[in-house]
């Protein structure tokens, strides 16, 4: 029979506890950068989060401009990475981290899901801003021109893509999908497939800038976005310690749920931030139920010309170690045709799996995490 903390423990009624952080970074600067983190990461685990997002770039910051090319800080933020995988093995807690990460020679702006000790999967920007204030494209590569679905990175094999989803296996419901800042602003996010795709969760983390009016409209898209896709959506922007020559920030980190705020950071602050909010994952599969259209969107996704159509392969296995018990996960990949549309930027992948670590044992439990997905276009 279940104890009385059993009951209230917000875990078994379909919610989980979220975070998103906002540290104090210095410029070209992995190692402090990984320590500012994990002290968040820490806090985060105390309050008995599942989750925490941290902003777009973190490990390096993100106004390092063409040091970005330099050899030493994209080696110095993959060994600020590896230090932070050492020092939160038995850290119950799950956290999305940026840097940039160099591959086939190519530099990619990157999301990378760790968890108790392991890389879970690497994440690649897709939209890179070049208008305006931004110029990513002098230094970044789009994600989805990758031709990889898995790179060593920090001593470790993960998986790499635009097209992930992160799902929990004891948990079915909290499916995590991963895009960073620009991704949101676009027509089109990536977001919006991943959540036809089965997300329940979208993590975002961003650099955005800060100017007048800009905070009003990140609420705008955070809460449009987290209703349009009947999901939460977690976003986390870069604050303090990033440089001020061009650019003013002010750390906005915000959750929201189906439209509705849950939290928000302080902005401007002068310490780091964190903000935690419950997500009722529930209500969620229960409101997509309720609305026949969302499922109808999922079937009718199209593309000029053609429908979007997807198909799965392949099952893998994958097993890793938590603080009180052995867990195992089993992976699906997934792989999508292409849109049958005649225009290439038409194109697009379904999410396909990988796997996340998630604590256990302990109020309220954390629970072993695996990656299914299901595919779309």
């Amino acid at each position: 029979m279940p104890s009385r903390d059993d009951f209230f423990n917000l875990y078994r009624h379909g919610f989980v506890r979220v975070a998103v952080a906002t540290p104090r970074v210095r410029i070209g600067d992995p190692r402090h950068n990984a320590d500012a983190t994990l002290e968040l990461m820490q806090q985060a685990a105390r309050d008995k989060a599942l989750l925490a997002v941290f902003p777009e770039l973190g490990l390096s910051a993100y106004t390092c401009d063409d040091l970005f090319h330099q050899r030493t800080l994209i080696d110095a933020a993959e060994s600020a990475l590896a230090q932070l995988l050492a020092r939160t093995r038995n850290l119950p807690l799950a956290a999305l981290v940026g840097l940039p990460v160099a591959v086939d020679g190519r530099l990619y702006n990157c999301a990378a899901l760790l968890c108790r000790g392991r890389l879970v999967g690497v994440v690649p920007k897709t939209y890179l801003p070049n208008y305006r204030e931004f110029y990513e494209a002098r230094q970044f590569t789009p994600g989805d021109s990758s031709p990889r679905s898995a790179i060593a990175l920090a001593g470790q094999d993960a998986a790499f893509g635009t097209n992930l989803l992160f799902r929990l296996a004891e948990m079915p419901a909290f499916v995590l999908h991963v895009e960073i800042f620009e991704d949101l602003w676009v027509p089109a996010p990536p977001s919006s497939f991943a959540a036809l795709a089965g997300a329940s969760v979208i993590g975002n983390l961003s650099a955005s800038n800060i100017i007048i009016g800009k905070e009003g409209y990140r609420h705008q898209l955070a809460a449009n976005q987290s209703a349009r896709c009947l999901a939460a959506y977690l976003y986390s922007a870069a604050g303090i310690g990033e440089s001020t020559t061009d650019l003013a920030w002010d750390g906005h980190a915000i959750i929201y749920e189906n439209g509705t705020l849950l939290a928000e950071s302080q902005r401007f602050a002068a310490a780091p931030q964190l903000a935690l909010a419950d997500v009722d994952l529930d209500r969620l599969l229960a409101d997509r139920m309720r609305q026949n259209t969302f499922a109808e969107g999922s079937s009718r996704c199209r593309c000029p010309g053609d429908a979007c159509r997807s198909s799965a392969s392949s099952a893998a296995s994958l097993t890793f170690r938590g603080t009180r018990r052995a867990a195992t996960c089993a992976a699906r990949r997934c792989t999508a045709s292409r849109c049958r549309a005649s225009s290439p930027a038409c194109r697009r992948r379904a999410p396909r799996s990988s796997s996340s670590a998630s604590p256990a044992g302990w109020i309220p439990p954390r629970r072993s995490s695996s990656a299914r997905a299901r595919s779309t276009s």
